[in-house]
């Protein structure tokens, strides 16, 4: 392999890598707040499941704040400005 291609290899973060990267996260963050809402609520709703699945890693760090002061499973997904 040319030196140039081993400086590419070392030191670029390709594309690819960042979006794995984030997705990880994602992935994380809904796995944990589905944790909570099942160990704090009881079963977690099918609707809940599916919202938190399909949401931006933004929606989920919103819901993750409200889960804390949650009383009920409608409230971490409440719409808080």
């Amino acid at each position: 392999m040319s030196q140039f291609a081993q400086e590419i290899l070392n030191h670029a973060k390709p594309k690819w890598a960042t979006m794995v990267r984030q997705n990880g996260r994602k992935e994380g963050k809904a796995e944990m707040l589905l944790k909570q809402i099942g160990h704090t609520f009881g079963q977690t709703p099918d609707w809940a499941t599916e919202k938190v699945n399909t949401a931006s890693q933004e929606r989920l760090n919103a819901w993750s704040e409200n889960f804390v002061f949650a009383h009920s499973v409608d409230d971490v997904f409440a719409d808080r400005h």
